[in-house]
């Protein structure tokens, strides 16, 4: 280690670090705005010969001219020749630094004038800079004069009023240089940019990308730009990261930024980026044990899931989003089972647990309680596991041995399976000495429409027409099939149909054809088998002879909407009626609870029919019984059951007195930030699993959807953006920012004058609270002091236009904070 003074504090870093990394560590602030704890520092950066911004080519005027950073960390080092910059220069021993010299002060502010004639700042010289939200103006400063748009959040401005404007600082003269709203995902405001080439490092230097660069114009001014006309040309990989280290409002997110929004739209949480990046560094079985971390049904959920996340991946502003499912199926498809390894060893806790109901939300709570130590028993009402996987999902969407692979491998961890072992009595279950019991029973009871005609022969209830094709039961349909629905089921019953050999199969269902609430793969693979889909009709009634279904008695719908309480309410097109001919009529509009078993058991429901409990803590009206899957949420989908799972176990095991801690690392495996740059990134096209022609899928219950080969599957998880290293970046350090309060007490309030004035309250934690004009300052504090218990703090400033003072610092406050301050509100509140 390296020991040295810096403004007589002793200070000690390891060798090779620079003064101002030593000196930040220390917690002494060195003003910089180039450097940034992520990026190298910068040493001599050479320029581009040439760079866009937009269309405009600019050409490097000083060939010879290296950057040499924004110089405001520079330092003065005793001993040494004239001021030197901190950010460059390593420790050495026995150094002497000074960092804040009347020297360096007006050396900064030198500077710092050099940056702001490149940068509006009209705003950081106003007298009304605090509670200002930049529009309107109260002076009429002309709007490409004012501050960026990240005015009150913006680094520059901190570092700026840390080191102070010199009042000889000329006026900002606007440049109308390009602004780029055209691109992906993000904005760039050439007007903006101080040339601090942070952008360009984090972009060439960290990533290796290398989309943006610079030149100097004839001032020997830094003018930032991208090295082709256009982002997609540039080879941009759009992972944003400029974005994150440009200290002004010059590179803007379009839509505020969210951390891997694959991974948070993800019910179950899984580390979506993670897999996917593994899977183009070709660590296959890898990408497998990050998806075990968060499911135990990794190979269904390639097969089934919903991928709802697919739908919030960032690349599809680019062109589609990445084939999530598709690179998921393919991983756990290359499970070598090398994670078993590093599971935790099981400390039996003595405690047993009953499990009603095998399906992904019963088998799910089992596998992470007996993770959690305690004994588990699955009582199955069927003669085999797996619930609605293995009785509603079609074999063409869900092969039966990926089925039974995946549960033989949950019920083989130490879980106690008894099949044909339905439950009628929970008390009675309890009684066996369990501690604990959870339903996850589902939603069994598939729905119909109370219309003329619907107790014919040959009219079929969705749920029970697909339990008894997987049961291998013959069903008769005849020629023509009428699925009466729009969802995920009617699809799943119109495909079956269709291989049944039904020749003419049609869903009907209320909605638009553009808001059926299915999928949009499973409508269009249901469409490529020639389902035909009619949209917009209601069910007057189904018509019949001799006890046997004719057809459907239809009205054309004008209007279609659920109101929050879940009602219908449905519009109609007058004299409409028309008849769309069956043979077979089959309802799959809905499924619900068996109410009978609830009724009996003394389940309280919700408003929705489902088991009642709180989605988060899952314990029923029963005492030690607790519930999940579609019992707690009604209709949804496998991943969402997994989820309800998950969070149940955690329950359960807290409420028996455990920490509810499933958190278990399966692969230590670090994925490189380095992205590289690739050509044409932004053109390359999502890459689809192949699908079984439409015309041999139709008559078979072969897979439908086949798996992505190790090429191809390399190619599309290295179409991701990588939008998740933008949490890797560290956060810059701003400067210290000076109290401008004080403790809220009777001695400090007496300080305050007798006059007009706005004051601002703060909690413990120093967030305001409260803001308020007074005409008496001291008068109206110590009224405050027996009002507000929780204000711990109090600034203010005396101001004779005190109403307009207190509109101005609350319309900061709400741009900032999206709200009012909470004592605010009480008050708005009142009236």
């Amino acid at each position: 280690m390296i020991s040295l003074t810096i403004d007589e504090v002793k200070v000690t870093a390891p060798e090779g670090m620079t003064i101002l990394e030593a000196a930040l560590q220390a917690g002494i602030y060195i003003p910089h705005i180039c450097s940034h704890p992520f990026l190298p520092a910068v040493d001599g950066l050479k320029p581009a010969e040439f760079i866009y911004q937009g269309e405009l080519r600019l050409e490097n005027k000083k060939p010879h001219l290296e950057y040499e950073g924004c110089q405001l960390c520079v330092v003065d080092i005793e001993g040494g020749e004239g001021l030197q910059r901190a950010c460059n220069a390593p420790v050495v021993e026995g150094m002497v630094v000074y960092t804040d010299t009347l020297e360096i002060q007006e050396f900064r502010r030198d500077r710092l004038m050099d940056i702001l004639s490149r940068h509006p700042h009209a705003c950081l010289t106003c007298a009304q800079k605090e509670g200002c939200a930049r529009f309107p103006c109260s002076t009429n400063v002309p709007e490409e004069e004012r501050c960026c748009p990240l005015f009150g959040k913006c680094e520059l401005q901190r570092v700026a009023e840390y080191i102070g404007i010199k009042p000889e600082t000329s006026r900002y003269v606007f440049r109308d240089l390009p602004v780029i709203e055209d691109e992906p995902l993000f904005k760039h405001d050439y007007n903006l940019c101080i040339g601090c080439t942070r952008c360009i490092r984090v972009c060439r230097d960290v990533l290796g990308v290398g989309a943006l660069d610079f030149v100097f114009d004839e001032d020997g001014q830094v003018t930032v730009g991208t090295v082709c006309p256009a982002l997609r040309e540039s080879a941009c990989r759009f992972c944003t990261a400029c974005v994150e280290v440009c200290p002004t409002g010059a590179l803007l997110d379009k839509e505020e930024f969210t951390e891997a929004p694959c991974q948070t739209s993800c019910p179950a949480g899984v580390d979506v980026p993670r897999y996917v990046n593994l899977l183009s560094e070709g660590e296959f079985a890898e990408a497998a044990a990050v998806i075990r971390e968060a499911v135990p049904f990794p190979r269904v959920l390639g097969y089934i899931c919903l991928h709802d996340c697919e739908l919030k991946c960032r690349r599809g502003d680019l062109n589609e989003p990445i084939a999530i499912r598709a690179l998921k199926r393919f991983a756990a498809e290359h499970d070598d089972r090398r994670w078993k390894e590093k599971l935790k060893p099981v400390t039996a806790t003595g405690k047993k647990v009953a499990v009603v109901g095998s399906g992904p939300a019963g088998l799910s709570v089992a596998y992470y309680l007996n993770r959690l130590g305690h004994a588990v028993t699955i009582f199955e009402a069927a003669s085999k596991p797996g619930g609605m996987m293995q009785t509603a999902i079609p074999r063409f969407l869900l092969p039966q041995e990926v089925l039974d692979e995946e549960i033989k491998e949950i019920i083989s961890s130490g879980i106690e399976l008894r099949l044909s072992s339905p439950v009628e009595s929970i008390s009675s279950l309890l009684e066996e000495g369990y501690d604990a019991a959870l339903l996850a029973i589902g939603l069994q009871e598939g729905s119909k429409v109370s219309i003329p005609g619907s107790d014919l022969e040959n009219v079929l209830i969705g749920l029970d027409f697909l339990r008894d094709v997987s049961e291998g039961k013959k069903v008769s349909l005849g020629q023509k099939v009428l699925v009466l629905g729009g969802g995920g089921v009617a699809c799943d019953v119109a495909r079956t149909a269709k291989r049944l050999g039904a020749p003419l199969v049609s869903m009907v269902c209320l909605e638009s054809r553009e808001t059926i609430p299915a999928p949009s793969h499973d409508i269009s693979q249901t469409e490529d088998e020639r389902i035909e889909i009619i949209p917009f009709r209601s069910f007057k009634q189904i018509l019949g002879e001799d006890n046997r279904v004719k057809g459907v008695e239809c009205l054309q719908v004008k209007r279609v909407e659920f109101d929050e309480n879940g009602k219908l309410h449905l519009e109609t097109v007058p004299d409409s009626e028309h008849t769309l001919e069956a043979d077979t009529v089959i309802f799959a509009i809905g499924q619900a609870l068996d109410c009978q078993f609830a009724e009996k058991n003394g389940l309280e429901l919700s408003r929705w029919g489902t088991v009642k409990a709180s989605p988060e803590y899952p314990e029923t009206s029963l005492k030690e019984v607790f519930v999940s899957g579609d019992a707690l949420t009604g209709p949804a989908s496998v991943i969402e059951a997994v989820a309800t799972g998950r969070r149940a176990a955690i329950s359960i095991d807290q409420y028996l007195g455990g920490g509810g801690i499933l958190k278990e690392d399966l692969s230590d495996k670090e994925v490189p930030s380095y992205l590289g740059r690739i050509e044409s990134f932004a053109e390359k096209a999502r890459i689809n699993p192949p699908l079984l022609p439409a015309e041999e899928r139709a008559c078979s219950f072969e897979t439908v959807e086949l798996s992505l080969d190790a090429e191809q599957a390399v190619a599309e998880s290295n179409r991701c953006l990588r939008c998740n290293l933008r949490a890797s970046i560290s956060k810059p350090v701003l400067p210290p920012q000076q109290k401008l309060w004080v403790e809220f007490n009777l001695e400090n309030v007496n300080q305050a004058p007798e006059s007009e004035g706005v004051y601002r309250l703060l909690d413990e934690q120093e967030n305001v609270i409260y803001i308020k004009g007074a005409m008496n300052l001291r008068q109206e504090l110590e009224e405050q002091l027996e009002l507000r218990e929780t204000a711990c703090y109090f600034a203010y400033e005396e101001e004779p236009m005190y109403t307009q003072r207190e509109s101005q610092l609350l319309q900061q406050y709400i741009a900032e904070h999206g709200q009012m301050p909470e004592g605010n509100q009480e008050l708005d509140d009142l009236f």
